[in-house]
């Protein structure tokens, strides 16, 4: 039975605390997980079409449209058009990391755990956040890119063609053999439909501000202050 273990901070099915030692692996979404926005949203606001862009991100999250991939390419052709200059000025000027991430990340680190950046969201963000954090592995998407203008469309990789839910599961489950540990060993945190995947197959699964229906299947929730309410449950 979930139970409020601090403010804003709910637990089911275990009992507080849990050791660091248990743990190798810590895995991240990253738009309205560990940075403060939803990039996708704030590109097409460039465009012009933030709002309908929005609203499909929004009910992609809350999984209510079952199919992520097409959802993601709907939202990728609406910003054919947009200049990379655009995507800059996210990451300068909108782009925040949320509170206590870099925190709880450099907690993570000093305990000994690798970090895994899994995202539905575009490589331009992930590099970024990856280096500013030094983060061990990532996982995202490739926007296409012709003169300086995004095109539309995403540009297949080796592993697939987009991080979705099932991609952000294989990625972790590859990097916990990569790493010679069990998922169990791994602590995975998001806020959206398409990271009960992953949280599903590892140790600690973390909700952070997140829809209803991934709330109900944390075995975290973080309700309210900032990804450093963790360090409550961890010793």
């Amino acid at each position: 039975m979930a139970q409020e273990f601090a403010p804003g901070l709910v637990v089911q099915g275990f009992t507080p605390p849990l050791k660091w030692s248990n743990f190798k692996l810590i895995a991240f979404d990253m738009d309205s997980t560990l940075i403060n926005i939803e990039c996708v949203d704030e590109i097409a606001d460039a465009a012009g079409r933030k709002a309908e862009v929005a609203a499909i991100t929004e009910a992609a999250m809350r999984g209510e449209i079952a199919d992520y991939k097409e959802s993601l390419r709907r939202r990728v052709t609406l910003l054919k058009g947009v200049p990379v200059s655009a995507l800059h000025e996210v990451f300068d000027c909108r782009l925040q990391l949320n509170p206590g991430a870099e925190t709880l990340v450099r907690a993570a680190q000093s305990a000994g755990l690798k970090t895994l950046l899994v995202s539905g969201g575009f490589t331009f963000f992930t590099d970024r956040i990856r280096d500013r954090l030094q983060i061990d592995f990532t996982r995202s998407n490739v926007l296409g890119v012709e003169d300086e203008t995004l095109t539309g469309r995403l540009v297949d990789q080796p592993w697939g063609d987009i991080c979705d839910g099932e991609e952000k599961k294989r990625m972790l489950l590859a990097t916990c053999a990569q790493l010679g540990i069990t998922p169990h060993q791994a602590i995975a945190i998001g806020d959206g439909a398409n990271d009960l995947p992953m949280m599903g197959e590892a140790g600690l699964s973390v909700a952070y501000h997140a829809k209803p229906k991934v709330r109900e299947k944390a075995m975290v929730a973080i309700n309210a202050g900032g990804l450093d309410q963790l360090l409550k449950v961890l010793d």
